[in-house]
């Protein structure tokens, strides 16, 4: 089964963006995350909704981040995405008056709700800001500069 990866992309575009001076092109951002420009602008209409990003049409527009990195959390962009299924694992139901697949359904019901109250929480207390540091702090590490152009090369 293939993973949904959206929250980590769209993370990962953001952070780009926070480094880029002026507007950052679909296209521009789709050569670094290897997709689409079709791919990122469908992504971000969910972040411009909330307001966490605008765009900017014509010769010399593109993306740009509208907020404060300290106030949006991975909670928030998680959300502007529509709340994507967070756990690839579900219940057996093919034999639901089955009294042991309901034993195991009812354990495992409680598991994975009780799992994704923890990454919601966990997620909400993270910022954008806080991704950023990080990111800074790796760079720093690396010795060199951030090149949107080049960013993956390395």
């Amino acid at each position: 089964m293939r993973r949904d990866s959206r929250l980590s992309g769209v993370l990962h575009v953001l952070l780009h963006m926070a480094e880029h001076d002026g507007p950052v092109t679909s296209e521009l951002l789709a050569r670094a995350m290897t997709t689409n420009p079709v791919v990122i602008r469908r992504i971000m209409a969910g972040l411009r909704e909330q307001g966490y990003v605008r765009s900017e049409k014509g010769h010399g527009g593109g993306w740009t981040i509208a907020c404060d990195l300290s106030a949006v959390t991975l909670r928030d962009v998680y959300d502007a995405l529509g709340s994507p299924e967070l756990l690839a694992m579900g219940n057996r139901t093919e034999a639901p008056g089955c009294l042991v697949e309901q034993a195991v359904n009812a354990a495992l019901e409680q598991a994975f709700h009780d799992a994704e109250a923890l990454l919601l929480a966990r997620l909400g207390e993270v910022t954008l800001a806080e991704l950023s540091a990080d990111f800074h702090a790796r760079m720093i590490a690396r010795g060199g500069p951030h090149d949107l152009e080049n960013a993956h090369a390395a």
